[in-house]
């Protein structure tokens, strides 16, 4: 990639980013039925998956955790341990049931090593006709440093997900690089990868010279910020955060510019029960609204595909 000989001075440049976006006239994304809004629920299933000694990593999971610590360098950290099996053993189940007794469409952010660790998770996001999509191999471990390792890092993943889900993973999650997404187009088979959070529709974007579509995710609208500095402290902030966010969302549909609102669960954070009440305060507020387009991520992306083609949208670049 090159740049103009002076970067403070855009005219000219081959500057990769969008900094401008859909800009002051966003496109009507014309949702399923004239809906005002698409609701995408996602559950992040890592339990398992995550920095441990016994997956041969040098540290305990320190990150998204309750307990307030610093990684334990060669030793394993209990109870770090025992938060985040609450989330495998109890809290993926309490949202499960929410999620799956309403009758929602949600994408899960499957991780292939924790899913592989609870295979009944994974036939109960099966039965209640859940996306899975991919959230690489391990949880927050950064890939191999060489291009043809992560390649095979990544189809190991792949194959690994498809046998443990009975589907290939359409969709992509891990916090990629750019090296990761030009692998993955080059392996190919991805309705959309996720690992965004510039925009509220969906957008193309040119890697390595190949249109691939972004469907914008979001680490505001998700209960991580109750893991996290100056983050929901109860779920009557959580539930409060989500409706605001769904009403303005919503008011943009109804004047002309609908929008696409994400929201993150993960078993160990939402699935504790007095976070659950919020979510599910939220999903009854959802449900007083007509216009409501509740889908799956790999929904959208069939929809924008065959709505918006990638003919001359291609900003971004990686």
């Amino acid at each position: 990639m090159t740049f103009a000989s002076n970067p403070y001075d855009p005219a000219g440049s081959d500057y990769p980013r969008d900094m401008v976006g859909y800009g002051r006239n966003p496109p009507d994304p014309g949702w399923p039925g004239g809906a005002r809004i698409a609701l995408n629920i996602v559950v992040n299933y890592e339990e398992g998956g995550e920095s441990n000694v016994l997956h041969g990593d040098p540290a305990s999971v320190a990150f998204l955790t309750e307990h307030i610590t610093t990684p334990r360098l060669g030793e394993r950290n209990l109870t770090a341990d025992s938060l985040w099996e609450f989330g495998s053993r109890v809290g993926f189940w309490r949202l499960w049931r929410v999620l799956a007794g309403r009758g929602l469409p949600v994408t899960c952010f499957g991780v292939a090593m924790a899913m592989g660790r609870n295979p009944d998770a994974v036939a109960a996001m099966r039965e209640a006709g859940w996306e899975i999509a991919s959230h690489g191999l391990r949880w927050n471990i950064e890939p191999p440093a060489d291009p043809e390792g992560e390649r095979a890092e990544i189809l190991h993943t792949l194959a690994l997900h498809e046998r443990l889900c009975g589907a290939p993973a359409v969709g992509w999650y891990n916090r990629s690089s750019a090296t990761t997404y030009r692998l993955l187009s080059a392996i190919g088979g991805m309705l959309y990868f996720a690992d965004n959070y510039a925009d509220e529709l969906p957008f193309w974007a040119d890697v390595a010279g190949k249109p691939e579509l972004f469907v914008p995710y979001t680490l505001e609208a998700n209960d991580m910020r109750f893991a996290t500095p100056m983050g929901f402290g109860d779920g009557d902030q959580f539930f409060t955060y989500l409706r605001d966010t769904f009403d303005v969302l919503y008011r943009d549909g109804m004047e002309g510019r609908p929008r696409m609102m994400s929201l993150g669960l993960h078993g160990r954070i939402a699935g504790r029960p007095g976070r659950t009440a919020g979510l599910e305060r939220f999903l009854d507020h959802v449900a007083q609204h007509e216009g409501v387009w509740v889908a799956t991520r790999a929904d959208i992306a069939r929809h924008w595909r065959a709505r918006f083609p990638p003919e001359g949208q291609l900003r971004s670049r990686w």
